[in-house]
């Protein structure tokens, strides 16, 4: 891969995930304060994740794959997706509002999967190339939080109140006009398949890769992989929330330091993989899901404000050590024949049903826990995930036999 290419890359890394971080995070923070929403119609916003995850692979494999090169269907869902980020930003209620964030999910998720494919199609070597233009993707999240924060400062408390956070998706609509159009000068990446070849909805689904769910030992990580991912809803829909409701100053920014663990603690994974093996590893990531939540619970704006920093850097073990430690399982559980399917299975079931599941209960505890004026028991709420998570985890130990994996760096 020449140096232009990687430049083309990493630029579109950069963008993809500079629009998913631009919005996402505070979206928690703008929708009750602007729009004023519950807990539950934020969970509804927030399960368009889901819904975007579970008709992906849909678009991808009917449409994707077999008509369209992959960097002109890219281009034509980011324009899309700007056109709807604008809608977002002028929409003056919630009802307004949900249809566009439902249209932008479904539109943006399948991109996740496009961006990789526009990659993988130029590398001679991806297992030592990708992460190279892979890790802009995670610079461009944490570079939207620092300028949402630090730049415009649309995330204080004055610019909340006056909903300056609306321009955050001006900035993001933005950001997808410009990758939108720098798509099509990417380089060309066909479809797969032929637009005569038969593609099943099993095949789209990897339902195939449900006679993996005979391995006992793959069944128990299955279970786990969808309930782990209630507890993690909770984060995603509710910390910057948080952060801005308990009087964290520049919530968004603070919220980057999850991304500054996650490629830290990416890093480290292939040695805590061979030291420990790979139930030790996820257990070790399940147990950080419950100590983060306990944090949250007992910190504070003022003198504890640090434990509320621990929870957030906490992310790199809960991410990396459960699901990218997940996605090497799986792999090495499903062998050549069921590889995709395999990953397209746990992608549905955690992203989609795990996901779509915990967005729902963590909008109903949420709003069972909502104080005078607004403001919530967070130290009741965050007790829920905590328990939640540890549960998992002891289920976890006491059914799954430890079995080796190889780790290939």
């Amino acid at each position: 891969m020449n140096k232009i290419t990687q430049f083309q890359l990493s630029l579109m890394m950069f963008l993809e995930f500079f629009i998913w971080g631009g919005w996402f995070v505070t979206m928690g923070i703008y929708l009750p304060n602007t729009l004023g929403t519950s807990g539950g119609e934020i969970a509804m916003a927030y399960s368009t994740q889901s819904w975007g995850a579970i008709i992906a692979p849909f678009i991808i494999g009917l449409i994707a794959d077999r008509f369209f090169n992959a960097e002109r269907i890219l281009g034509i869902l980011h324009l899309l997706g700007a056109f709807l980020m604008y809608q977002m930003a002028n929409a003056t209620d919630f009802t307004i509002f949900y249809p566009y964030v439902l249209g932008y999910m479904i539109a943006y998720m399948p991109t996740l999967a496009l961006v990789n494919s526009v990659s993988f199609n130029q590398m001679k070597d991806p297992a030592k190339e990708f992460s190279y233009v892979r890790v802009f993707g995670t610079i461009g999240w944490i570079v939207s939080g620092l300028v949402i924060s630090y730049v415009f400062h649309w995330d204080s408390r004055q610019a909340v109140a006056e909903g300056m956070l609306k321009n955050t998706f001006f900035m993001t609509a933005i950001a997808s006009a410009i990758l939108g159009i720098f798509s099509f000068t990417l380089p060309k990446t066909p479809p797969t398949s032929h637009a005569g070849h038969k593609i099943s909805i099993s095949d789209i689904l990897g339902l195939e890769a449900l006679k993996l769910l005979k391995d006992k030992n793959f069944l128990f990580f299955f279970l786990a992989s969808i309930l782990i991912c209630i507890p993690l809803a909770f984060y995603y829909q509710h910390a910057g929330q948080f952060l801005g409701e308990v009087g964290v100053s520049n919530p968004a920014a603070k919220m980057t330091i999850g991304q500054l663990s996650e490629v830290v603690f990416m890093l480290l994974l292939p040695f805590f993989f061979k030291k420990f093996g790979f139930k030790k590893t996820l257990l070790v990531g399940m147990v950080a899901w419950g100590v983060r939540y306990l944090l949250f619970a007992y910190g504070d704006a003022g003198a504890l404000t640090f434990m509320l920093i621990t929870g957030i850097a906490l992310h790199g073990i809960c991410y990396d050590f459960f699901f990218v430690s997940g996605q090497i399982y799986t792999d090495s559980k499903a062998g050549e024949k069921f590889k995709s399917a395999a990953q397209g299975l746990i992608t549905l079931a955690t992203y989609g049903v795990g996901m779509l599941i915990g967005f729902y209960v963590a909008g109903k505890i949420t709003d069972a826990n909502l104080l005078l004026e607004g403001h919530h028991d967070w130290n009741r709420i965050w007790i829920f995930p905590a328990i939640f998570a540890v549960v998992v985890m002891v289920l976890f130990a006491l059914f799954f036999k430890n079995e080796k994996i190889e780790y290939k760096e």
